[in-house]
C-alpha cells in the first residue's frame, strides 16, 4: 500500500506506539492519585506536557489536553464567546476553514452573533487587508487556521494576530494549527495567538487527543468541563493518559527532525508539482505553500473513479477533507473553481515517511491509468 491521506491521519510512529503499550501495561495509575503508583504516572504526565510543550514552542502549563483537534476548536469558539460576555457580538473566520470551526459558527449565528466570512484568492491565501477591512470595534473573536487542510495554503497568522490586537485589543485570536503544527515553523510564544488548536493523530500519534494552547494573555479562560479539577481545572476527567503519553512521544520524535523531514517532503512535493504540471489534463488546485499538501483535479474524470482507480493500484488518497464526506468542496468552491473541476479533484497528502518511489508510482499511476479516461 502507497499511503498518500498523510492529512486525513497519519501512520502512529514507534515511538507513540510504544508510548501507547507502556501506559496500558505499566504507567496505568490514575495520576490523581496519593499512593506512589498514581504518582509516577502524574510525573509522566508532567513530563508528556513539557514534551508537547517543547515541540509548540510554549509553556508547558498553558498545554491544556482534549480529546482532539475538534474539541480544541469547540472549546476556544464557545470559551471565547462566554469569557467575552456582552462586550461584542462579531466574529471574524474564513470561508475554507475546517467544518470544526464553521459549524460552531453556524451555530453561534443561530444565537444572534455576526459572523464575517472571508472569502479566499484563487490561490486558496487569505490576505492581511481582508483581515483589516473586517476588523470592528465590536469584534471580539478572529478565528483563521494556519494552514488549509484541502490546498495546503499557509496564512500569516502571525502578521493576522498583531494586526487584530493592535486595532481590537480586547479581541481574542484563535488559529486551527491541526495542519500546521510539526509541518510549518512557528513557536506559541511569540505567534502571538491567544488560542491555538493542535492533534496527535496528524503528527504519528494515537487518535483522540489533542492540545490547546491558551496564552497567558488570557489570565482566565472559561472552562470545558465540570468535575474533578484536572488540567487545572479546565478540563475535569481523569486524563486519558495513554494518548497523551503517545502523543507527546510522537512530538518528541517528529520535532527531533522537523526541519530535515519538511525540507524532504517540500522538495518531494515540488517535483510531484512538476511531474504533473508536464502531462496534459491534470489541473493544480491552489498554492500548496506547506510542505505536505497537494490538491488536483482531472477534468472528465469524476473524483471517485479517480479514487478507485488509484485504490486497484494500491495507493491511497482522498476527495478532499476525510471530515466532509459526500459534500463538494467548500474549499475549491470558495476559490471560484468550476463545478466540472471541485468534482474531479482529490488531494494528495505526503508525511515524512513518504518516498521518492511512491510519488513516482502516484505519477505513473495518473498518466497510465486516469488520464486516457479524461480524453
Amino acid at each position: 500500500m502507497i499511503y498518500l491521506d498523510n492529512s486525513a491521519t497519519t501512520k502512529p510512529c514507534p515511538q507513540a506506539v510504544e508510548a501507547v503499550a507502556d501506559a496500558m501495561t505499566r504507567r496505568w495509575g490514575n495520576p490523581s492519585a496519593l499512593y506512589s503508583f498514581g504518582l509516577d504516572t502524574a510525573h509522566t504526565l508532567r513530563v508528556a506536557r513539557c514534551q508537547v510543550a517543547a515541540a509548540l514552542g510554549g509553556e508547558p502549563d498553558r498545554i491544556f489536553f482534549t480529546s482532539g483537534g475538534t474539541e480544541a476548536d469547540n472549546w476556544a469558539i464557545f470559551g471565547t464567546v462566554k469569557r467575552m460576555g456582552k462586550r461584542g457580538k462579531h466574529i471574524i473566520t474564513t470561508s475554507i476553514e475546517h467544518h470544526a470551526i464553521l459549524n460552531c459558527m453556524k451555530e453561534l449565528e443561530s444565537q444572534g452573533f455576526d459572523v464575517t466570512y472571508l472569502a479566499p484568492d484563487a490561490q486558496g491565501r487569505i490576505s492581511l487587508e481582508a483581515l483589516k477591512d473586517a476588523l470592528r470595534k465590536d469584534t471580539i473573536l478572529v478565528s483563521i487556521m494556519m494552514v488549509n487542510n484541502e490546498v495546503g495554503s499557509v496564512m500569516p497568522i502571525s502578521a493576522m494576530a498583531k494586526l487584530t490586537h493592535k486595532v481590537c485589543p480586547d479581541a481574542i485570536f484563535h488559529t486551527d494549527a491541526v495542519q500546521g503544527f510539526l509541518k510549518v515553523p512557528f513557536a506559541a510564544k511569540s505567534l502571538g495567538a491567544d488560542l491555538i488548536s493542535v492533534s496527535s493523530h496528524k503528527i504519528h500519534g494515537p487518535k483522540g487527543v489533542g492540545a490547546l494552547y491558551i496564552s497567558p494573555r488570557l489570565k482566565s479562560f472559561p472552562p470545558l468541563l465540570l468535575g474533578g479539577g484536572q488540567e487545572n481545572g479546565l478540563r475535569s476527567g481523569t486524563e486519558g493518559t495513554p494518548g497523551i503519553f503517545g502523543f507527546a512521544a510522537a512530538c518528541g520524535a517528529v520535532n527531533a527532525t522537523f526541519r530535515e523531514d519538511t525540507a524532504r517532503e517540500k522538495e518531494l512535493l515540488e517535483n510531484l508539482v512538476h511531474s504533473l504540471s508536464a502531462l496534459d489534463g491534470v489541473e493544480i488546485n491552489g498554492c500548496h505553500d506547506a510542505p505536505h499538501i497537494l490538491s488536483i483535479s482531472i477534468p472528465g474524470v469524476p473524483t471517485q473513479n479517480s479514487l478507485n482507480l488509484l485504490q486497484d493500484a494500491g495507493i491511497c488518497v482522498s476527495a478532499g477533507s476525510a471530515c466532509a464526506k459526500g459534500h463538494r468542496s467548500h474549499v475549491l468552491s470558495a476559490m471560484g473553481l468550476s463545478p466540472q473541476r471541485i468534482d474531479s479533484s482529490f488531494r494528495i497528502s505526503l508525511c515524512r515517511d513518504t518516498t521518492a518511489e511512491e510519488v513516482e508510482t502516484l505519477v505513473n499511476v495518473i498518466q497510465k491509468e486516469i488520464l486516457p479516461r479524461a480524453r
